[in-house]
Parts: C-alpha cells; structure tokens; sequence
C-alpha cells in the first residue's frame, strides 16, 4: 500500500483459482469435510465486540488469506478457530466440531510469529524444535515409533527446506529460516489444516520468496488447507485463492479476483486505489 497515494499495486494472482469458495461455489461439502466453518460468531471482551456475527467457512485445498488493520479482530478470529477461546454466540467449527470440543489436533497445524523457540539464548537445534512436533502426550510404546518419528521429523524438514540446517542451533538462523523451522514443526503430522499468524513479519524479500514458494507447494501439491493472518495486501494476493477482509464486521469475503477498491476502502476507512495486473482485471 503506497504511502501517500493509498494505491494498492497487485501483480500476478494466482492462474489458478481454487474450486472451493463456500457461497461462491458449486461444490458442497459434509460439515466433517470443512476445515473451519464460523457460523453467527461473535466474541466480546468486557462487552465491546472483537468480532461480530461472522459467517464464512474455509473449505478443503483452499488457501485463505485473512486480511484487517491493526486491532481489527483476526487474531481474535484465529483464536476462536483453534478453541483457545470460546465465542460469546454463534459457533465455530473445526471439521464439523465445536472447536472448544475439538481434539484430533494432529490434523491441524499452527505457526505462530514467534515462540520461545526463537529466543537466541534458546540452545535447542532445529532437529530438536522440529521434533517437538512428533509429541502428543504420554506413549509407552514411544520407543517402538521412535525411528518411524525421526523419518517424520526429516520428511517435515525437507519440506519446508531446512533439513540441510538440523543440527544449527536456533539462535544462528535468520528470521526466515526460524519460521521456515516453526512450519516443518507443524508439518510432522501431516496436518489437513495449516494456520498461520502474520509468517513473513520480519523475513527480507528474499526469505519471504522462499516462503512463498514453500506454502505454494504445500497447498498445491500436498493439498494442505492454508489460512494465512497478514497485514500485507499485495503477498497474500498474489497467492491465496479466497480472502477474508475483517475489520470487527467481515467487509468482504470470496475469491481474490473479486476484491475491489471499494472493499479495501471499506476496510481500511480512507479511500484506496487498486491496480491489478492479471488477465481477469483491468485497472480500477
């Protein structure tokens, strides 16, 4: 978003939109399908809504991007999703459960903007961090799957491009490498859904490339459902297939090609100019 013009400059979305676009799609899907469903969902701390009677779903293979300015309700939204909180009305569904009820948690994974992990006095390595993704509680027969586990932890790590740094200690990585480390962590048990909270805060544009081509992979060739938080207009564009503009109020939700001056205008409150530069747009 330009500076003193308010122009939003988006090249290259994506040629491929995906099928799965909730209202704005044909195909119908049973409510165990559906990654996150919001259904009337509203959440209030101290009686002053953070978000207001949200109604939209993220289906199968999509990559969603959940667009909004500072304070406008999206972490509280992703909060809600993974049932760390639990709506004043209305619901949320994790593929068709309450997600306060929600507990086959290896089908989702989430990469926050920063954990302990990535604090430089942490002495773990990446093979350590990554293998923390292999726990799920208590197991006496743990040392029977240890070497299926270790094969999980290296498969994730190639994935997301960093098995070649395993045995690095944390704090010798770069922002982008940390999160790339954050995501194989998320990947081990191969989860259907993948959420995200602001991942390339930080990361210079060469990082945040690879980045992209990483998730791009992950969603198209591995069919993993992205939902991506970002304050960044012009990335999430160029590679989400569905976007969800919240600011309390959903302004808008549908396919990337449909997302409009207007909206972002509405979205944002000062008048906004969009420049698109694929075959479905012209300039306006």
């Amino acid at each position: 978003m330009a500076e003193h013009d308010n122009t939003v400059e988006l090249a290259s979305v994506n040629e491929t939109e995906s099928q799965f676009h909730d209202s704005h799609s044909t195909v119908s899907f049973a409510p165990e399908q559906v990654p996150i469903r919001f259904d009337e969902t509203w959440f209030s701390y101290n009686s002053e809504a953070a978000v207001r009677d949200i109604n939209f779903s993220i289906t199968p293979g999509e990559f969603a991007a959940i667009l909004g300015p500072n304070g406008s309700g999206k972490t509280t939204l992703m909060k809600l999703a993974l049932g760390l909180l639990k709506p004043t009305s209305g619901r949320v569904l994790l593929f068709g459960v309450p997600s306060d009820r929600f507990t086959d948690w290896y089908r989702v994974g989430y990469v926050p903007q920063r954990t302990q992990a990535t604090e430089s006095r942490f002495p773990a390595s990446v093979r350590e961090v990554v293998s923390f993704g292999t726990y799920s509680g208590f197991d006496p027969f743990a040392i029977f799957k240890s070497k299926k586990s270790a094969q999980r932890v290296d498969d994730a790590m190639e994935l997301a491009g960093v098995r070649k740094l395993a045995d690095r200690r944390v704090s010798d990585l770069s922002i982008g490498q940390q999160q790339r480390m954050l995501i194989a962590r998320s990947l081990v048990r191969r989860p259907d859904l993948l959420v995200m909270d602001e991942p390339v805060a930080g990361i210079d544009a060469a990082g945040e490339e690879q980045f992209h081509s990483m998730i791009r992979r992950l969603n198209r060739d591995l069919g993993i459902t992205i939902v991506m938080v970002s304050h960044d207009i012009g990335a999430v564009m160029r590679e989400a297939t569905t976007i969800a503009c919240i600011n309390t109020d959903i302004v808008f939700h549908g396919p990337v090609h449909q997302l409009d001056a207007q909206a972002l205008s509405g979205l944002y409150g000062f008048p906004v100019d969009v420049l698109m530069h694929d075959p479905e747009h012209t300039h306006r």
